[in-house]
């Protein structure tokens, strides 16, 4: 199969996965540019981070004209964590490739395992004002992240804004959108030597497919059920971690 049926099928892939549930997008773009279209670990994490800002920025506007998005708490979690996402990501071009392999196959269990247990959302008028302490400790950590492997962090910060937020679905995702933007632009800022080996033919058609799975998961969250969404896709993650971490260790 050519690279650029590859990156399509997979761009197709992470868009969905962005649109439908607000994150996942980095952990399924780096190992699909490793394994699928021969990318090294840096360049797959650097080239991951373009994609995923770009079209995590299209699906902010589509959830952000359905008023799904939570500025203000989305702000908080966007300025405690630029600060680490660009410490992390000067940090990150310096460890050992397996090193990076390693860590990203542990982040994709962990996404995993968030996706099968997923927490409940609390209601009533203080949603989205609860614990702002907790909030920006979260979105440190997000950051940090962030800038060490390359993910956006929707995954995490999706089920942090239902647990310590008291956001529902819908704007949780909306707002994770926003996180993921910011946290993926301040992170690509700290490495612009690491776009010299990315092969931008392969991640023009990568962000075209994803962009467009975007917008079709955006519909697809409306139409299914969440919890059927979020164990297809743990199922998909925690398989690509296993392989990940076999392919480190053999």
């Amino acid at each position: 199969m050519s690279a650029l049926i590859l990156a399509l099928v997979a761009g197709a892939v992470v868009g969905l996965a962005l649109g439908a549930l607000g994150g996942g997008g980095s952990v399924l773009t780096v190992p699909a540019l490793i394994y699928l279209l021969g990318f090294t670990p840096a360049a797959a994490i650097t080239a991951g981070l373009i994609i995923v800002t770009v079209t995590s920025l299209i699906a902010l506007y589509a959830h952000a004209r359905t008023g799904n998005v939570r500025w203000r708490a989305g702000a908080l979690f966007v300025a405690a964590g630029l600060l680490p996402a660009a410490a992390a990501g000067a940090l990150a071009g310096r460890l050992p490739q397996p090193v990076l392999t390693a860590a990203f196959a542990a982040v994709a269990a962990l996404a995993a395992v968030k996706m099968l247990r997923p927490g409940r959302a609390a209601t009533g008028p203080a949603a989205g004002e609860a614990r702002p302490a907790k909030a920006v400790g979260a979105g440190a950590g997000l950051g940090a992240l962030t800038g060490l492997l390359g993910v956006g962090g929707g995954f995490l910060v999706v089920p942090a804004l239902v647990a310590l937020l008291a956001f529902e679905m819908q704007a949780a995702v909306g707002t994770g959108l926003l996180v993921i933007s910011a946290n993926s632009l301040a992170s690509l800022a700290t490495r612009g030597t690491t776009t010299a080996g990315i092969d931008w033919t392969v991640i023009g058609p990568f962000t075209g497919a994803a962009i467009l799975g975007a917008w079709d998961g955006k519909r697809l969250a409306a139409r299914v059920s969440g919890t059927l969404l979020q164990r297809t896709f743990a199922g998909v993650l925690l398989a690509a971690a296993a392989f990940m971490l076999i392919d480190v260790l053999a």
